[in-house]
């Protein structure tokens, strides 16, 4: 069944944090290699969902704010005591943060789900200061040309959720208009970390097809 983003992450909210997700893990495994120290920083969470990355950044020492426009999402985030107050519903265009105010702005597995990405990007760059960062991870362009829809089971029902294809010139052509310059880009395989994942899924037998496979492309800018 082919759903909004919006109506998507309502019903997967209820299941989002219980079903393991390799993607999910390649994503931390990656960006927690690759953000370096966060203490101290002054993180935005763009699209945070059920509140993962905000979780991570605050046990790193950074000061976190999560923003999402899934009510149900956010509930969810909101469950986790160490999240009290650190999180806003609002649109991607109108992001209830300061000009200026951030040091590194995060949005994992968002960006295609945004009609316009050019807007996305030059919001999210509105927020952060001058030397900062803006660091988006979605799914990869070869993960989508093999086949691989962004999908989820619940009860006995698998949603398919409508997104957009933002080309990566389309993204560092609006990152360049909003004062953005590349820093550095990873595009990632799922590796011996996510294994266990498939293995748990019943699905080792698939993991040597899918691992060769980018599944994941990071693209950081630094705000100039």
């Amino acid at each position: 069944m082919l759903v909004s983003p919006i109506e998507g992450h309502r019903i997967w909210s209820a299941s989002y944090d219980n079903d393991p997700n390799p993607l999910l893990a390649l994503d931390m495994r990656v960006l927690s290699e690759r953000l370096g120290p966060l203490r101290g920083l002054r993180v935005v969470d763009v699209a945070c969902g059920t509140g993962r990355w905000i979780s991570t950044a605050l046990s790193s020492g950074a000061n976190v704010t999560g923003i999402d426009l899934c009510e149900e999402m956010l509930a969810a985030a909101a469950r986790k005591p160490e999240l009290k107050g650190r999180l806003a519903l609002a649109q991607v265009d109108g992001l209830p943060v300061a000009s200026g105010c951030a040091d590194l702005v995060l949005c994992s597995f968002a960006i295609s789900y945004f009609p316009s990405a050019p807007g996305a990007i030059a919001e999210m760059a509105r927020i952060t200061r001058s030397g900062g960062r803006v660091v988006i991870a979605d799914l990869h362009p070869g993960a989508c040309e093999a086949g691989w829809k962004r999908s989820f089971r619940a009860g006995e029902s698998v949603y398919e959720i409508e997104h957009h294809n933002h080309p990566a010139g389309e993204l560092n052509a609006a990152a360049e208009q909003a004062l953005l310059e590349p820093e550095w880009n990873e595009d990632a395989c799922f590796g011996m970390p996510e294994r266990e994942i498939f293995r748990k899924a019943g699905k080792d037998s698939a993991f040597l097809e899918v691992s060769a496979i980018p599944a994941l492309r990071v693209i950081c800018w630094k705000k100039s």
